[in-house]
């Protein structure tokens, strides 16, 4: 059977694009939904899995950067508030408004009753579009969250933002696959050897890491998304920026839910910087460290772990106190954040997480240096406007390129839903009812899952336990979303590896369907090799627990 991934494998060698797009994460998998939205005839490609770097280790955050007040960047975060509303209000069942609970320590910089009054002027720089802040003294905090330790408790305050319902690598696979679906050629595990500019375009030479098959792809303008490999990757092109990266290393922790309240407690670390506890189904993300390293090449030491269990720790009453066994699964990503210069001194902590789009116009190359997922909507519209001005013909849309289906097809899922009582199938375990859950994830798809339920009723049932994955969304991911590995689907288009530990996932019954479903004839290649990796975890785990 041909896959979508092979179909895609030989259409890149088989003509010439308008556009092609290096780098699948957030930036790049906007850019080519943007693109192709509007008719352009664009390529994307990535040398690993799409949203495999830093657009799966952030923290499932779609804030507009109230932190960013302190530093007198009104103009990033009003812009940053903006593009948070736009997101909730096209993706309204994904990208949801969740309380932020924040507690100020005395003796800190600034009173409680100050940073109230910037949650204020951010709430107003926000258009209103959320729930109003409010004061909060160190009764009403424990009173509200009893695990917070108020014993050096000055006050603090509630106010709103955004968070992703599911995981980021989730939401940014979603622009892939808009992208996909408006006639984008994209495929994940391509990458690009070399590339040279001849006769008016672009030959990049690229390299498929599962055959090892290599062929040419070439494209009238090139967009260099890479994230943290940009600087690298226009090096060996000779593409010269006025910017580069600086690499800040940010980590998360995993435990067992610390409280039942749906809302995230925000604190400022022993550092200075903001340290949040976020909801994640029966889980809680715990984080994050800011490390300035040299390389995007990065992983979690015991110093990154003793840091972040100290501060929760500290700030927490918890009976008996986190340890690095209570640690579940771990995050690890890079920030590249846009430094004007060649330099390489800044407070990073301090740098400014907006984006930049540098332009050749010669050469017709565009490089997207920083950013932040909740600005990803304007990195889309920006990438499209610099292209027009250089030379690429950009059709008048005839829709928006991004958001959920219409009101009117959201209304006609739910009605076949509940004709078919849906939601009576969800299994006890899962946290929200199946119709939700899959509309959410898959949007006009969701359809095909209706229809594959009434056929049998069975495709309902759950593969892993508390995974909150069916038998039918694995059917449908096998067709639509490229997973080449099995570790594709367990930590990026779900964030199974995320709430299950991994002797867990293991140990599932469920996990052989699901590679046989994915894979087929090579489920247990595909098992083995997933499984290896897993258990060298494992050990890795044991080993720093002792």
């Amino acid at each position: 059977m041909t896959t979508l991934r092979q179909t895609n494998l030989a259409r890149l060698a088989g003509q010439e694009f308008d556009v092609l797009v290096i780098g699948g994460g957030i930036n790049g998998a906007v850019s080519a939904a943007a693109l192709a939205g509007r008719g352009v005839k664009v390529a994307l490609i990535d040398r690993g899995d799409f949203a495999g770097g830093v657009s799966s280790e952030s923290s499932n955050l779609a804030w507009g950067g109230i932190k960013y007040l302190e530093s007198h960047e009104y103009l990033l975060v009003n812009k940053l508030c903006r593009s948070r509303n736009e997101l909730m209000r096209a993706y309204p069942s994904t990208v949801k408004e969740i309380r932020f609970f924040t507690t100020i320590q005395k003796g800190f910089r600034w009173p409680p009753f100050f940073i109230f009054l910037g949650s204020v002027l951010y709430w107003i720089m926000g258009r209103f579009k959320t729930r109003p802040p409010r004061y909060v003294s160190a009764r009403q905090l424990e009173a509200a969250e009893p695990v917070i330790n108020t014993d050096n408790a000055a006050g603090g305050l509630e106010y709103s933002d955004c968070y992703l319902y599911d995981n980021d690598a989730r939401f940014v696979f979603g622009f892939v696959r808009k992208a996909l679906d408006y006639g984008c050629v994209a495929t994940n595990y391509v990458a690009a050897t070399a590339m040279r500019r001849d006769q008016g375009r672009w030959l990049v030479e690229a390299r498929d890491a599962t055959s090892g098959e290599t062929f040419t792809v070439a494209a009238r303008a090139l967009v260099n998304a890479a994230g943290p490999w940009l600087d690298q990757l226009n090096r060996d092109t000779g593409i010269q920026t006025a910017h580069h990266h600086l690499f800040s290393k940010g980590i998360h922790l995993i435990v067992d839910r610390v409280t039942d309240n749906r809302r995230v407690l925000t604190f400022f670390a022993s550092d200075g910087r903001l340290f949040f506890l976020i909801p994640m189904g029966p889980r809680t993300c715990v984080g994050t460290t800011d490390t300035q390293v040299d390389s995007p090449e990065v992983g979690v030491t015991d110093e990154d772990r003793d840091f972040v269990l100290r501060n929760i720790n500290t700030l927490l009453d918890m009976d008996p106190p986190l340890t690095r066994d209570s640690i579940i699964a771990e995050r690890c990503g890079v920030r590249p954040l846009a430094l004007h210069g060649q330099g390489g001194v800044a407070d990073w902590v301090q740098l400014s997480r907006k984006h930049v789009i540098e332009v050749d116009r010669d050469r017709q190359h565009l490089s997207i240096l920083g950013g932040k997922l909740t600005d990803c909507l304007n990195v889309g519209n920006e990438v499209v406007a610099e292209l027009a001005q250089l030379g690429i013909e950009v059709p008048e849309p005839a829709a928006c390129w991004y958001g959920e289906p219409t009101a009117d097809v959201h209304e006609e899922y739910l009605r076949q839903a509940r004709l078919m009582n849906l939601d009576e199938l969800t299994d006890p375990s899962s946290s929200e009812p199946l119709s939700e859950r899959f509309w959410r994830r898959y949007g006009q798809s969701a359809f095909h899952l209706l229809e594959r339920i009434r056929e049998d009723r069975s495709c309902a049932r759950l593969l892993i336990a508390r995974a909150e994955y069916t038998r039918c969304e694995m059917e449908l991911t096998a067709q639509r979303e490229m997973v080449v590995k099995l570790k594709d689907f367990m930590r990026r288009r779900s964030k199974i590896e995320l709430v299950l530990r991994p002797e867990e996932i293991v140990e599932a019954p469920g996990l052989r369907r699901a590679a046989e479903i994915l894979f087929g004839d090579e489920a247990e290649q595909r098992l083995e090799e997933y499984v290896g990796g897993l258990q060298l975890d494992v050990a890795d785990t044991e080993q720093y627990s002792n």
